[in-house]
């Protein structure tokens, strides 16, 4: 893989030129955006809880959670915005993938935005998710995918090309390194030129998370953000990351559209929570009170 020097810098000048769909004062909740968030499982039920509330955030008009049985009523009570799904659940207390899916078939159709894998580390249910829900998902919607639903595709490059493009994939290097089938430092050694690979392989947006995070589209074309802080390396920022990505999919943004916008939001959050808080120790839950400040900024 070889490193590109042409990557375009994301900025503010790039993000207003890339400006968000914006919804006018009659939009009621379908108009900004439905969003399915499948993920969570016993042990980390959290994580779908902060994707969730990311997607709100983000914009987002209308949320559906869908996680393990055993998590589901909390959920609800903790996130009383959204509708909760409780589904099939294995032994291990991860979602039961093949029985689940008769829970989502139909909701996949009706939604502007699909994300799978927060808190998920059983690839063989996320495997059976992604293969059984992409052919459901309607004709405009975007699927993102993040964590297991990341990895579980490695060796399997034709599970999102029938989606043509309306794809993201949120994988940090160790992810990237299962999907692609290589080692971390391979990918730690020129990120952008595996975020190119993956992207082009799997006909999707990806965007490579780490100190510097590289967004590649299945054409080449290249991003690069590197502001952002070590504080967001920390436990559950990326299920804010992949919420906020899904959140923008719904408004209506296209995928390298929130992929971008996604990446620049929870970095900056992650700058005013440094000057606010201290370099460490924010939390991935502070990240997101800070996004519809910043997006406001941002539209001005």
């Amino acid at each position: 893989m070889k490193r590109s020097s042409r990557a375009r810098d994301i900025d503010r000048a790039l993000l207003r030129r890339m400006a968000l769909p914006q919804p006018d004062e009659s939009s009621d909740k379908n108009a900004r955006g439905r969003v399915l968030a499948v993920g969570g499982a016993a042990e980390t039920p959290g994580a779908i809880l902060l994707a969730g509330i990311a997607a709100l955030r983000a914009g987002a008009g209308k949320l559906q959670l869908a996680t393990v049985r055993s998590a589901a009523v909390t959920l609800g009570v903790a996130v009383p915005e959204a509708l909760v799904v409780a589904l099939p659940e294995s032994r291990s207390g991860e979602i039961a993938g093949t029985a689940a899916v008769k829970e989502l078939r139909e909701r996949v159709k009706k939604i502007d935005a699909l994300l799978l894998g927060p808190g998920m580390t059983s690839e063989r249910a996320a495997h059976a998710l992604v293969r059984a829900l992409v052919p459901a998902l309607g004709d405009e919607a975007t699927l993102v995918l993040d964590a297991a639903a990341v990895t579980a595709l490695g060796g399997d490059d034709d599970a999102l090309l029938d989606l043509h493009g309306r794809a993201v994939m949120t994988p940090h290097a160790g992810e990237m390194a299962g999907l692609l089938g290589v080692e971390q430092d391979d990918v730690e050694d020129d990120p952008p030129g595996c975020a190119i690979a993956a992207a082009a392989g799997f006909g999707a947006v990806v965007a490579l998370k780490g100190p510097e995070s590289w967004i590649a589209e299945p054409d080449g074309t290249l991003y690069r953000y590197n502001g952002g802080s070590v504080g967001l390396a920390t436990s559950g920022s990326g299920d804010t990351l992949a919420g906020i990505v899904a959140g923008l999919a719904a408004r209506g943004a296209t995928p390298v559209q929130a992929a971008v916008w996604g990446v620049y939001l929870h970095g900056a959050a992650g700058d005013a929570l440094t000057k606010r808080v201290g370099r460490i120790g924010f939390l991935a839950r502070e990240l997101l009170a800070e996004i519809p400040r910043l997006m406001t900024e941002l539209g001005r």
